[in-house]
Parts: C-alpha cells; structure tokens; sequence
C-alpha cells in the first residue's frame, strides 16, 4: 500500500475491519464499557474522557502512512466490539506490527480475535509483501503472551521499559514475530483452528 491509496478493509462473512473513524467515538466507548477495559493495566483502551485524542492520535498516524487503524465490527449488525491496528509501518523494510487490539469482553475467547489476526496477518504478507510482522504485548499479560504464541509467533526477547503506561508504570514488553517463511504454515494452522470453531458453532446450533 503506498502513502497514497486509501486504507481497505478486511473482511471474512464473519467478521469486518474496516478504517477507524472519527465517529466511530461512542461505538468504540460502548463496546470498551463491555468490561471496562479502560481500567486494564498493561493496554491503553478508550474511555469517554479519552476517545477523541485516542482517535485523533491513530488519524494523524494514519495521515503520516504510519498507522492503519481499524474498527472491528460484526458485518451482519454493524456493531462496533473492538479496535486493531497496524502501526510501525515500514515500506522500505517491508515491515510493520500489529497492536492496540482490544475486544470487548463478551467476544474475547470467540473467533474474532484469531479471525482478525488471520485476517491482518494475510493481508500483511500477501497484499503488502511484508517479510516481517511483530507483536508486542506487556511482560505481565500472560493470557496475550499465550494467544501471540498460539498464532504461530516466536518470541524474540524482552525490551525493558519500552513504554511508560497512563499510571506511570514502565512497562517491559514481550516482542514476538512472524517472518514470511514461515507464514505458509502459520496460515494453514490458523485456517484449520477457523474451520474448527466454525464446525463446533455449527453442531452447537444444530
């Protein structure tokens, strides 16, 4: 993708990450107040107080060709659960990494947040020809160190104190990676784990 074309959205029949908006303030509060991820020590999740400059600091990223942020949205109502986001984007290196992912409680430990790492992850490697894609999470999320290792990620290290969090906190961050040899098989284990729960949903509601 170059500076100048538009960012796309990504889609499978469940599931849709579409460009972040600027409207999109009151569904992102909603959704995060499904849990009040808000209040989670190691991610920086939208509040009412928070929302516009959360927004206007991804659009200026997004400006800059260094951001694509997405809105992760339930295609059949329209619903807004979440939000994810390429950042760190590199075109000469080819490189980039997703974060700032965050789900809404009652749609964590579904499909969607393996469906829209698949998603990214594909359109990484195949449309942007990425030779590499990084995850980073923070030392003390083991539920988030265990789903990056779950996609087929290799850990790489520990940066120490790679961010200062709102309360203050240095943060020491768990950086992970996919290169592009290994996203054949990375994609193949990613898809059958899909068709699985599609199957398990389809027996459940048969």
């Amino acid at each position: 993708m170059s500076l100048t074309e538009p960012q796309p959205s990504l889609s499978s029949a469940r599931l849709l990450l579409r460009p972040l908006l600027a409207s999109d303030a009151a569904a992102l509060v909603e959704a995060a107040a499904d849990g009040a991820l808000w209040n989670l020590p190691f991610t920086v999740v939208p509040s009412a107080d928070t929302v516009d400059a959360w927004i206007g600091n991804a659009l200026a990223g997004q400006a800059a060709g260094t951001v694509m942020p997405f809105a992760t949205v339930l295609p059949d109502t329209g619903r807004v659960i979440g939000s994810t986001r390429f950042w760190k984007i590199d075109r000469i290196n080819r490189k980039l990494e997703i974060g700032s992912t965050w789900i809404a409680a009652s749609w964590q430990k579904t499909f969607v947040n393996t469906e829209a790492k698949y998603l990214m992850l594909r359109h990484a490697f195949e449309a942007m020809q990425c030779v590499r894609v990084q995850l980073t999470t923070d030392e003390i999320n083991a539920k988030s160190r265990a789903a990056i290792l779950r996609l087929g990620a290799k850990q790489e290290g520990i940066v120490r104190h790679e961010r200062i969090m709102p309360d203050g906190r240095k943060r020491n961050s768990v950086r992970f990676s996919i290169i592009d040899d290994e996203w054949p098989q990375v994609k193949a284990q990613l898809e059958a784990r899909l068709e699985a729960r599609l199957l398990a949903a389809r027996e459940r509601g048969a």
